[in-house]
């Protein structure tokens, strides 16, 4: 039987009273698409925290690779492959395309950052940083400053970031906030072909994509997964429906 590249197990995480998340328990396989939906204040962004190192959770467990990696912080677990784009931008948008995707390169090797012109120079960080680039179609934006992209660029310019690391599996927060239908439609496309190289756990607010690009979805409402399962299942579960997809259908 095929092992998840990603396992969570029992995630809790208590503020006051209030369960951010509540006993969760979710897998991403490999080579596959795992979208997490919810409505506002679901606890989305709250259990992509503790995934990637930034909260620590209350209870359970999070394994990588067959690793527990609870107790390691983030920059750790990116050391380990596992790569995340932010739902507010995390680029430096007064350097230039290259030096953002650079310096993603250069921690991914573990390496301390130093003076930026001798980094630079560096052609092995350089030459991952120029691929990345390549492949998310900003080949001739190398010298762009960041700040000058249109916002669909600079989605790109995340993922080209997160390929730096040569990712096991791709953690997305809501990688469609702000792009319009062609950048969506574009975003899409490129996601689609990522989950050959590596699986993408997805936080997405945009149907339309999600139900694109899933191949499983898992649905959190006040802190607790009540549903996973297909496109089609998901669709037709009658508490998903009224917590959330029958103000979207």
């Amino acid at each position: 039987m095929t092992e998840p590249v990603l396992s969570i197990r029992n995630i809790t995480k208590m503020f006051g009273a209030l369960a951010a998340s509540d006993n969760v328990s979710l897998d991403l396989m490999p080579g596959e698409i795992h979208a997490l939906i919810g409505p506002n204040g679901a606890g989305k962004s709250t259990l992509i925290q503790q995934i990637s190192g930034g909260l620590t959770p209350d209870a359970g467990s999070v394994h990588f690779l067959g690793r527990d990696v609870t107790g390691l912080d983030t920059v750790a677990r990116a050391r380990l492959g596992l790569g995340r784009t932010f739902q507010i931008s995390a680029l430096a948008m007064e350097d230039t395309v290259l030096q953002n995707a650079m310096l993603g390169a250069l921690g991914a090797k573990g390496r301390p950052f130093s003076i930026l012109r001798p980094i630079m120079r560096d052609k092995g960080l350089r030459q991952v940083a120029e691929a990345a680039l390549d492949r998310m179609g900003l080949s001739t934006h190398h010298n762009t400053v960041t700040g000058e992209l249109s916002h669909g660029q600079r989605r790109q310019l995340e993922v080209a970031v997160a390929l730096t690391l040569s990712p096991r599996a791709f953690l997305m927060d809501e990688p469609m906030a702000g792009l319009g239908t062609s950048g969506t439609h574009d975003l899409t496309a490129i996601l689609s072909n990522l989950r050959h190289e590596a699986p993408i756990l997805l936080v997405e607010h945009d149907m339309d994509a999600v139900f694109a690009l899933a191949d499983r979805i898992s649905v959190l409402d006040y802190g607790r997964i009540i549903a996973t399962g297909t496109v089609d299942e998901i669709r037709a579960h009658p508490d998903v429906r009224r917590a959330y997809l029958g103000e979207e259908t």
